[in-house]
């Protein structure tokens, strides 16, 4: 062998030696596309990238309905290293199947997740095991006009009967108390979701949403009349079956409504709509049973390992890296949410994001919303029933009795 030879072959060798060294891919499937979501994650991921260079992240984004029907094929057929995907219920069909990898272990060995995440650890544990890392999070509560509030002499309510009180007071002022828009269903659902969780507790709310007990229950009968009282003494705007909640807002932004039951994703829209931030405030959904634990609705968005993934070493890295209290406070401030490790930095800047976070961070408990914890057939059928006991509360015993029906043939 020439020397020439020699040293071309040393040189193959240590490029085959080097390829195997090279990078390994770490292949992510995200569900917004969104600007602010997509730069917060996109955020993240190039941290990840810098702290480990011998990891090539390769991202597929796509936008969440998209997903939502994407997720069942690629699961089964060509599984990414990690999926977007949502805690509570939602993830119970693909933890059921076995479709999604148990990291009970990483909640246990590493110290941000065993002891930062506490408030939110049962939405991602279903049969004693955690399933995935949430990554953000945000409040839902009564947005409320604290320019008409004043105008009108009223306290922020913190019982019921102070609830009602200053409806009393805005409806003799021409005002509608509450504003809503039901035409796409889900934000009726935050409101019995919150009469439900201060009438009965967070263990009722996840009782009926597991199938354990009726709509024809007691319990599920009292919060029924609770709003019954809340649609009677407070009213909400007219025509609301034909508005979306983006529609809402207009009755909110010139007076005519004073408050609306929403998530703080809604805050821009609310400036958008020329509103200022002197005017609008946030207060936790009064307590209905004195001394019932709080309990809060904070829908999350998490990351889980498909157990069919290639690159499931890397991906318990990643999610252990964005599990990091500066890595959550950054990519929560780009898009304006909250971070679920308890250590992260918030926006301080941003009174809504302030309030929320000691909101979240002593509840009791966090449902993930009514159509995220039942089953999707199930949600369907409650929100139709919501929307049309608002309108129609007399027919209250007919609508829950048939979504005792629906719960039957559901979790049959």
């Amino acid at each position: 062998m020439t020397k020439l030879s020699t040293i071309l072959t040393g040189l193959l060798m240590s490029v085959a030696v080097s390829s195997v060294a090279m990078a390994e891919d770490l292949v992510i499937n995200f569900d917004d596309p969104n600007p602010a979501p997509k730069e917060g994650f996109e955020a993240a991921v190039a941290a990840f990238e810098a702290a480990h260079p011998d990891v090539n992240v390769i991202v597929n984004i796509n936008d969440r309905e998209a997903h939502k029907t994407a997720i069942r094929n690629f699961l089964s057929a060509n599984a990414p290293d990690i999926t977007a995907w949502y805690p509570g219920n939602r993830m119970a069909p693909f933890v059921d199947a076995g479709q999604f990898e148990d990291i009970s272990d990483l909640w246990a060995s590493d110290s941000n997740l065993s002891r930062n995440f506490e408030a939110i650890k049962p939405t991602m544990t279903r049969h004693g095991k955690q399933w995935g890392v949430p990554y953000s999070y945000y409040q839902w509560g009564v947005y409320y006009r604290s320019d008409i509030f004043e105008e009108n002499g009223i306290e922020v309510p913190t019982t019921w009967n102070e609830l009602l009180g200053a409806c009393d007071k805005l409806k003799a002022a021409g005002i509608t108390p509450f504003t809503i828009g039901t035409k796409f269903l889900w934000t009726a659902a935050g409101v019995f979701d919150y009469l439900n969780l201060r009438t009965n507790g967070y263990d009722v709310h996840n009782a009926l949403t597991a199938g354990e007990i009726k709509y024809t229950d007691d319990r599920i009968k009292a919060a029924f009349e609770n709003w019954e009282t809340m649609l009677d003494r407070c009213s909400f705007v007219a025509n609301h079956a034909t508005m979306s909640w983006q529609d809402a807002i207009a009755p909110f932004a010139n007076g005519e409504a004073a408050m609306y039951v929403m998530g703080n994703f809604s805050v821009a829209a609310y400036k958008d709509a020329g509103l200022t931030e002197d005017q609008i405030d946030f207060f936790e959904f009064p307590e209905i049973t004195p001394g019932l634990p709080r309990a809060e609705e904070a829908p999350a968005d998490a990351l889980f390992i498909p157990s069919g993934a290639k690159n499931k070493e890397d991906a318990r890295k990643f999610l252990a890296f964005i599990a990091q209290p500066e890595i959550q406070g950054e990519w929560n401030k780009t898009i304006g949410q909250l971070p679920p490790n308890s250590q992260a930095p918030i926006n301080k800047d941003d009174k809504f994001i302030v309030k929320g976070f000691e909101t979240v961070s002593t509840a009791a408990g966090l449902a993930q919303f009514y159509d995220r914890d039942a089953p999707a057939e199930m949600a369907k059928a409650g929100m139709e029933g919501f929307q049309e006991f608002m309108i129609h509360p007399d027919r209250r015993d007919q609508i829950l009795e048939r979504l005792d029906k629906v719960q039957e043939r559901v979790y049959k």
